[in-house]
């Protein structure tokens, strides 16, 4: 199937993105694409080096008559969202991505792509390896845990970088040039409880939420998509409130990025209640259906009979998570009044997870507005404390502020035109672009994102569209050749 991909156009770009999906990659665990990557420029004799974060930096000249321009910074992250759907064989430590060409897109087999970033490192890749592209100064920065923390762009030092121009290749539109984005925080409410015995006279019963559309947690927040986490805590409460339902465990979402796909309780009802129980929850389950029914399509709850657990959660415990859970905001907070339809803040309830003893529920927060940021963050701390959680904001990064000014901007709008006969978008997103975090320490530094079109990131569903990867290669091209001089 890869080699498909291997032979569609631009041949540079996709050939590099065959090569790098070859290789494992998830966040934190960034070893091999890393050595990857400094074998890569090396062998092109290349000036290249990882800084002490894992960072890698790879260098190259100007291209002759280019000297007088001012030296880029073409960056993209190394990492990818690990994710993959529930019936899908695939070991993604072990294992490259299985791609295919479909109508006009590339997919994977069953798990996320990694064009998200995959596809701005290809093409930094083939620009390096080029020798007929007119280019400045080049630095190629390839950055780490783009995905889950931010980690490499907030290591990278002041001073290692030369560049006056930063490129950032992962807008995920290609009729879109981005100036702005949200910053995020990490939100964490732990609590442990007493693990009691189980019932006499109960059923098991394991409820599974899945078949959701998931997706990006900033970039899709505003969609309307449904949360597994927060339909399933509906359906537990329901439980609990009409039949005194226990919970003994809940699995439920994943990355903090990601909206939940997919969402599995265990959990016991007095033998009394079976019938009931049964005709209450799927009249549940078809009225969640029904109010989804437009963006949901593929959604499955069900609640099948299954062996007794051994303990369920202590019961003021249960009910505190649940009503936590219900209370905590899940979406878009409020919408930006300076940039029309733009997500301003939003929340996403990314992980619930309970089992032995131990229950925990992860959120992240984003806003392009620090002040709008901390305020959600104090009101979800509030809800989980209120039940006796231990609540910890980590991870703080900053949003991007626009620059309507920008003289990169200026160059990227009228080549646009030139080349497509249209008006590019210009826009802030409500994703978590590196771009706010690495203007702390370089900021002077002129920053610009744009990108081929991506759907579905973060999710099995994300495919990369063919056409508007050759776009956004022509693109590149004509805005390298065309870096104002220095002053």
């Amino acid at each position: 199937m890869n080699q498909e991909i291997r032979t569609l156009a631009p041949v540079a770009v996709w050939r590099n993105f065959a090569d790098l999906n070859a290789v494992p990659r998830a966040s934190k665990k960034e070893e091999r694409v890393i050595d990857f990557m400094l074998a890569f420029g090396k062998k092109l004799g290349l000036e290249t080096f990882a800084d002490e974060v894992g960072n890698v930096i790879i260098r190259k000249p100007a291209t002759p008559g280019m000297e007088n321009r001012k030296p880029v910074v073409m960056q993209s992250h190394l990492d990818m969202v690990h994710q993959k759907n529930n019936d899908t064989d695939f070991d993604f430590d072990t294992q490259g991505i299985e791609m295919y060409v479909d109508n006009g897109w590339v997919r994977a087999k069953g798990t996320t792509l990694g064009a998200d970033n995959g596809l701005g490192v290809a093409a930094i890749m083939a620009v390096l390896e080029s020798t007929d592209i007119a280019h400045p100064d080049l630095e190629a920065l390839f950055t780490i845990d783009e995905e889950t923390g931010m980690t490499g762009a907030q290591g990278l030092q002041g001073g290692v970088l030369k560049g006056e121009i930063l490129l950032n290749l992962d807008t995920e539109e290609d009729d879109e040039i981005d100036i702005g984005c949200a910053g995020g925080v990490d939100i964490t409410a732990t609590r442990e409880y007493k693990q009691e015995g189980v019932p006499e006279h109960v059923t098991a019963y394991k409820i599974t939420v899945k078949g959701l559309q998931g997706g990006h947690s900033g970039m899709d927040i505003h969609r309307g998509f449904a949360n597994a986490n927060k339909l399933m805590n509906r359906l537990l409460m329901d439980g609990y409130e009409n039949f005194g339902l226990r919970i003994s465990s809940i699995d439920g979402g994943g990355l903090r990025n990601a909206i939940p796909r997919e969402s599995n309780a265990i959990v016991v009802v007095d033998d009394i209640y079976h019938d009931a129980f049964a005709f209450e929850f799927n009249q549940l389950a078809a009225a969640i259906k029904k109010e989804f029914r437009s963006v949901e399509p593929n959604m499955v709850i069900t609640a099948e009979v299954t062996e007794l657990p051994k303990t369920v959660m202590e019961l003021g415990v249960q009910e505190g998570l649940t009503r936590s859970v219900y209370s905590a905001l899940n979406g878009v907070y409020c919408m930006s009044p300076d940039m029309e339809g733009l997500v301003q803040t939003s929340n996403n309830i990314a992980r619930v997870a309970v089992a032995k003893g131990k229950a925990a529920v992860s959120c992240l927060t984003r806003s392009s507005v620090e002040s709008s940021k901390v305020d959600l963050a104090n009101s979800l701390r509030a809800a989980f404390e209120l039940s006796g959680f231990d609540v910890e904001l980590s991870g703080s990064y900053p949003g991007w502020t626009p620059n309507p000014k920008s003289a990169i901007l200026e160059v990227l709008k009228e080549k646009y035109e030139e080349l497509f006969g249209d008006k590019p978008d210009v826009v802030a997103c409500h994703a978590g672009l590196e771009c706010g975090i690495l203007g702390q320490n370089y900021p002077g530094m002129d920053m610009i994102s744009y990108g081929p079109t991506i759907k579905g990131a973060h999710s099995p569903d994300e495919r990369a569209n063919i056409a508007s990867v050759a776009k956004f290669w022509k693109y590149t091209k004509e805005i390298l050749q065309n870096i104002p001089e220095k002053e």
